[in-house]
């Protein structure tokens, strides 16, 4: 009798252990987007028009070559530290975009194009920092959604807010909190959800970022209005598990325009 209850567990064990396998497998268990955000700070100057032609006319078509996109190409508008550039890449592999660089120097076309950019010499260099970070899609939002003013280039604005925690443990709850209501909130208020990212890979953890899109500079404050006085996100924000200790310590907002190459 018990060798037989240990062959039932011993085969329930397995079933379980290849069911959860098979599941890792399936589409849908990787169907998140990854997230590659770059940051060029610049010096007013060449700098600027270097870079711009350096991603429209080498680093996007690469990108695209390679199956990542829409590719984001950002100017910031607000925001610390100006002149900066902002490179939004999405991928489905964490592989393609941990490892862009490699590829990007055994890509003949891409060398070529991007000479004067990537070859600049130290006593004229095109850029000053770059800093990367690399992000998952959260759960509730996997996948990158452009706005429809992308298609026809009509005009538009991107808000990039990131969020810092004081802990592992709040920074899991505001995450949390997104996936349980804040999309369709956000939706309510007229804003355009771009992308939702928790960092996997940063200077500073732990952290997630995120993207919005709307017409204009001038309409911030009345969506903004309308997100806080949304009777849902009183709701929420005043759950319990939410609010009984401040679970963001630093919020970092930038208003970037799209460059003339950007996708998005």
């Amino acid at each position: 009798m018990q060798r037989r209850q240990f062959v039932s567990a011993s085969l329930a064990s397995s079933a379980l252990a290849l069911a959860q396998r098979g599941a890792a497998q399936t589409p849908a268990a990787h169907a998140r987007d990854f997230y590659l955000i770059r940051r060029y700070s610049l010096v007013n100057g060449p700098q600027t028009q270097l870079t711009e032609r350096y991603f429209a006319d080498a680093l996007i078509p690469a990108l695209t070559r390679i199956g990542l996109g829409p590719i984001g190409a950002f100017s910031l508008a607000y925001g610390p530290q100006t002149p900066a550039y902002y490179l939004l890449a999405p991928g489905s592999s964490v592989d393609a975009l941990a490892q862009l660089d490699l590829r990007l120097a055994q890509d003949a076309e891409f060398l070529r194009a991007a000479e004067p950019f990537w070859s600049a010499p130290a006593t004229a260099p095109a850029f000053d920092r770059v800093e990367s970070s690399l992000l998952i899609a959260f759960e509730g939002w996997p996948k990158l959604t452009p706005p429809p003013a992308s298609a026809t280039k009509a005009r538009r604005i991107f808000q990039m807010r990131t969020y810092e925690s004081p802990s592992f443990a709040d920074h899991v709850r505001k995450v949390e909190m997104f996936n349980n209501g804040e999309f369709a909130i956000f939706q309510a208020a007229g804003f355009h959800p771009v992308f939702f990212g928790d960092a996997l890979v940063d200077s500073r953890m732990p952290k997630l970022t995120y993207m919005l899109s709307l017409d204009g500079t001038d309409q911030l404050d009345a969506k903004w209005a309308a997100f806080g006085s949304n009777p849902d996100w009183k709701k929420l924000s005043s759950n319990p598990r939410y609010a009984f200790e401040p679970i963001v310590s630093s919020i970092t907002n930038l208003i970037l325009n799209p460059l003339t190459c950007s996708q998005l």
